[in-house]
């Protein structure tokens, strides 16, 4: 396997590898967290997390794998703090600790082949209007920006970005399965 060159310029270096791993690295967290919401956060805090540190640290010699732990630690983080808070509210109430279905995200394996391809899957979720299933798409999966998506789809940036959310939100509430769909429910 190639090894893919490294720009020496920070700022591009962030811009490739955001380009070429993007879709993979929200894939990876989806898996990981099940909610493709959270997992675009937390994508996108290691991308501005890339964004100051790497001009002053340097680029790391792997910028895909760095930007995957970073963003797996927010995620980590995020959890424990959640965890943190709701046994801080239990003892609060006297009540017995609230079990929570908390992902582990630090024994997570980073197989990540087939997480792009789930990935399309759940933005293509049957709740999610065809135009809203496009639009997440290429934002997810493609790496267009939302000005790019909504060049396309000839409305304004604003409109798209609510889209995009409103999109990542019915995913949420309706709690998407990020497994790959199998038998008639591919179609």
């Amino acid at each position: 396997m190639a090894e893919k060159a490294v720009p020496d310029n920070p700022i591009e270096a962030v811009h490739t590898a955001w380009r070429a791993d993007s879709a993979r690295l929200v894939g990876a967290l989806t898996r990981m967290t099940r909610d493709v919401e959270l997992a675009a956060d937390f994508v996108q805090d290691a991308l501005v997390a890339a964004l100051e540190q790497w001009p002053a640290m340097g680029v790391p010699d792997n910028p895909t794998a760095w930007l995957m732990t970073t963003a797996k630690r927010r995620g980590i983080d995020h959890f424990r703090r959640a965890e943190t808070l709701n046994r801080k509210v239990s003892e609060l109430e006297h009540a017995p600790p609230v079990e929570d279905d908390m992902t582990d995200l630090e024994s997570a394996v980073d197989f990540i082949e087939d997480d792009v391809l789930r990935l399309m899957f759940l933005c293509c979720h049957p709740k999610l209007s065809p135009a809203s299933r496009a639009a997440l798409t290429l934002r997810l999966v493609g790496g267009l920006t939302t000005s790019e998506i909504a060049r396309g789809f000839l409305t304004t940036e604003t409109a798209m970005g609510q889209r995009i959310s409103r999109a990542k939100k019915s995913l949420s509430n309706a709690d998407a399965d990020f497994e790959l769909p199998t038998g008639e429910a591919r179609t």
